[in-house]
């Protein structure tokens, strides 16, 4: 079934756990994710990034997402991650979208509230939920990119989410976008302190190559969305490559389809990581 993120979240925080936010890139890892939450029966995200939709068209990619969500069993939403652009997020909640990000997060505080809340005021009354970010995730993702990650103020949360609306939040606490070069160390007490304050979902961005410990603390503490992205890319991937190491096969299906296997893989290990499995 295709739904608004928003009740998947809203029940994931009462539930203590988490939803677990998949990126796609095209119909195999699409097919893949929703493959996967059924064989766990969980609810679950699906996200494109601005170049995706650039690469798809928002059109195709909502077509594929609802074809599929429709005819399954489990709570499917389509989600559009980390756009700075405010006329991109409408053009996705034109094409169908249940949910949409706007990232103000590298804009002054003031019009990233302003802008945020204008997006909450077109994207709510069309049932479509909204995510907005305070601080700045660091690292690189398609075109995601911050160089110095700057935490999430806790009383800034409170009078961002206030003064907007928003449905559910994504806050710096220590996670990056990519792949680690060491262990990440996320700070837990601001966690605790920005949930205190605020009474919407947070949302763990970064979440590839966190360990599972960390993502469960973090998931016990508010989190009731984690986003995860390259290591889904890392994981197709390498199905194609080892497909491929046969010269011999000239058939897209067959490397596409062992990419579709490895990601299926990793994304029942991670739905059990968020503990969502049978929550669907």
């Amino acid at each position: 079934m295709f739904v608004s993120s928003k009740e998947l979240v809203d029940k994931a925080l009462v539930g203590n756990y988490a939803v677990p936010a998949f990126n796609a890139e095209n119909l195999e890892m699409v097919q893949a994710i929703i493959q996967a939450a059924e064989e766990e029966n969980s609810p679950v995200i699906i996200q494109t990034t601005p170049p995706t939709v650039k690469y798809l068209s928002a059109d195709e990619a909502y077509a594929m997402v609802y074809a599929l969500a429709k005819k399954s069993k489990v709570p499917v939403a389509l989600h559009l991650d980390h756009c700075a652009v405010f006329d991109d997020v409408m053009a996705v909640i034109k094409a169908g979208y249940s949910s949409v990000m706007f990232d103000g997060s590298k804009l002054p505080f003031e019009e990233n509230i302003a802008i945020s809340k204008k997006v909450c005021e077109v994207a709510k009354p069309m049932g479509v939920t909204v995510e907005a970010e305070l601080g700045t995730v660091g690292g690189k993702e398609d075109n995601v990119v911050a160089d110095n990650a700057i935490y999430t103020n806790p009383e800034e949360a409170k009078v961002f989410v206030e003064k907007t609306g928003v449905d559910m939040l994504a806050v710096a606490i220590g996670t990056a976008h990519g792949f680690y070069k060491g262990e990440p160390k996320l700070d837990f007490e601001r966690i605790e302190k920005i949930k205190s304050l605020v009474d919407i979902p947070l949302v763990l961005h970064g979440g590839s190559g966190v360990p599972d410990e960390s993502v469960k603390k973090a998931i016990s503490l508010g989190m009731a969305k984690v986003n995860f992205a390259t290591e889904l890319r890392a994981a197709a991937t390498k199905g194609v490559r080892r497909v491929l190491e046969d010269k011999e096969v000239i058939d897209p299906k067959k490397y596409m389809g062992e990419a579709r296997n490895e990601v299926i893989k990793l994304c029942k290990e991670k739905i059990k990581m968020c503990g969502s499995q049978n929550k669907a």
